[in-house]
């Protein structure tokens, strides 16, 4: 794949759009456990639980992983793990990782879970589904849920006859699987499914949390990044919605932001973390002026009082 055309986390949008849209995973994806689930009552995302049984050495993976508590419609509590393996490889310890998780939480919390596996890579033989052992006197069989993205393809009109948000990130992944190397081709399709959110008639909510996993996953050239957001700038202008500057406005920020920074790590060196994640903060009318008062900087200290003087008073003259 085009390295330009890479993200190195892109774990982080699945596990905000699993969290976004849950029970509309669950219902996308594993139907069956799904039905079993009363979605009146509120599901819990268990982080810290989850973080007690993951190893430290497992961290350097891509991969998203989601611990939730549900509710039975018969009334009894039962937890779920859901895991999104990121990394396009097959891998053959895959089978047994599951199999450890699920018998960590058993072991540290006493409860049994459901154990589900979204696979994301592009081998279309690779569909783990069980761990096994078998001795004279011993055996063990543990099964799991397994759906394989790459299975959609030849469900392309089903996915885009559905209003779940999870057929919307079906397409994005395999568009952004099948276009690495055809960038033209992938501006053509971000643009498409970005601008099938507001025929589909979401919400703006809605149109903004797919829009950031679109966005995120399928990643351009800065040149043609350029020509989407102006061609997408006037599809937006034709619209009669009162949110229609969302992905525009959304893009313009995270592009001016990206430019903002540039221009500061050539006028005055290399910026501490500190100040980035300030500037990250900083709302467009924020960015244009310091893009503008940069020129004047030959010090890092310039944007430090930069940022104490006009960072405050834009705060305090902002409505409430």
């Amino acid at each position: 794949m085009n390295k330009e055309l890479e993200r190195v986390d892109n774990d982080s949008p699945w596990k905000e759009i699993l969290e976004a849209y849950f029970p509309q995973a669950m219902q996308f994806f594993f139907l069956r456990t799904a039905e079993l689930i009363n979605w009146e009552r509120p599901h819990e995302f268990l982080d810290k639980e989850f973080q007690q049984i993951t190893r430290t050495a497992e961290q350097g993976r891509r991969y998203a992983d989601k611990l939730v508590k549900v509710w039975q419609i018969q009334g009894q509590e039962i937890w779920l793990l859901i895991h999104v393996e990121i990394q396009a490889q097959s891998e053959d310890i895959f089978a047994e990782r599951m199999f450890s998780y699920n018998l960590r939480i058993f072991d540290r919390f006493g409860k049994p879970a459901i154990s589900l596996a979204i696979l994301c890579d592009t081998d279309p033989k690779w569909r783990p589904n069980e761990y096994s052992y078998n001795y004279p006197d011993t055996k063990l069989n543990f099964e799991f849920g397994t759906v394989k993205l790459l299975d959609y393809q030849n469900r392309w009109t089903e996915l885009e006859a559905s209003d779940n948000p999870f057929a919307t990130v079906v397409m994005a992944h395999l568009k952004t699987q099948q276009t690495g190397k055809k960038p033209g081709e992938r501006k053509a399709w971000k643009f498409s499914l970005i601008r099938r959110l507001y025929e589909l008639g979401l919400q703006e909510k809605d149109i903004r949390n797919l829009y950031r996993f679109i966005d995120w996953v399928m990643i351009l050239p800065k040149a043609l990044e350029a020509e989407f957001w102006q061609e997408f700038k006037q599809f937006e202008q034709e619209q009669t919605m009162s949110y229609i500057t969302t992905g525009e406005r959304i893009g313009y920020e995270r592009g001016k932001q990206e430019l903002v920074l540039r221009q500061l790590q050539k006028r005055v060196g290399e910026l501490p973390q500190e100040f980035r994640e300030r500037i990250q903060t900083l709302s467009l009318e924020e960015l244009e002026a310091l893009g503008e008062a940069l020129l004047d900087f030959t010090a890092i200290e310039d944007l430090l009082n930069w940022l104490e003087v006009n960072q405050t008073a834009l705060n305090i003259s902002r409505p409430v």
